[in-house]
């Protein structure tokens, strides 16, 4: 059931709250890339792919990452969250580093088979209703969903420095650690 929601949006430019974007510059210095990006984006990327650039097809070798991905499936061309998190995967095995910002969904097969797997860290952030923004200004109904943000790459205490101000942030151990307990 759907409590009346669309499972596929008619809005495709849901961009990052400005409280957000100012931890990620925090995390990164600066974003190399935004791959999802639209031009009422906030976020300050030295490269942004903007439709009709499919950010998934286009390269992804940058060293700093920010991905606020399409939440739904995109029918025409036949991709879903997975397509952009597989993306992150991908290039983070180059060294790069890759912050998402996803719904909590843990049930699903990308947390299963990606984030649990070949994640550093993940932070569920304590906005319950994240308040997206459009075209510069904000959403005041908020997203109907938690979010949280997702890290690729080998700084987890960095991260979990700075995204815990804003919720809990937990390290992921995986098969890409060095250590096993």
């Amino acid at each position: 059931m759907s409590a009346g929601r669309k499972h596929i949006s008619e809005k495709k430019d849901w961009n990052t709250p400005p409280k957000y974007i100012k931890l990620i510059k925090e995390m990164f210095g600066y974003v190399d890339l935004d791959p999802c990006s639209n031009e009422s984006s906030m976020v300050d990327a030295k490269t942004k792919h903007i439709l009709p650039i499919n950010g998934l097809i286009e390269s992804w070798d940058y060293k700093r990452i920010f991905v606020n991905p399409p939440y739904g499936r995109d029918v025409e061309n036949k991709t879903s969250i997975y397509d952009w998190i597989l993306k992150g995967v991908e290039t983070s095995k180059l060294g790069n580093e890759v912050l998402f910002l996803i719904p909590v969904a843990t049930n699903t097969k990308h947390f299963k088979q990606l984030i649990f797997k070949h994640a550093k860290g993940i932070c569920f952030l304590e906005d319950t209703r994240l308040k997206f923004w459009n075209k510069g200004k904000e959403d005041k109904k908020g997203a109907p969903m938690s979010c949280c943000m997702i890290y690729f790459g080998s700084d987890y205490e960095r991260f979990s420095s700075v995204f815990s101000a804003v919720g809990k942030c937990f390290k992921i151990s995986n098969e890409n650690d060095d250590t096993k307990h």
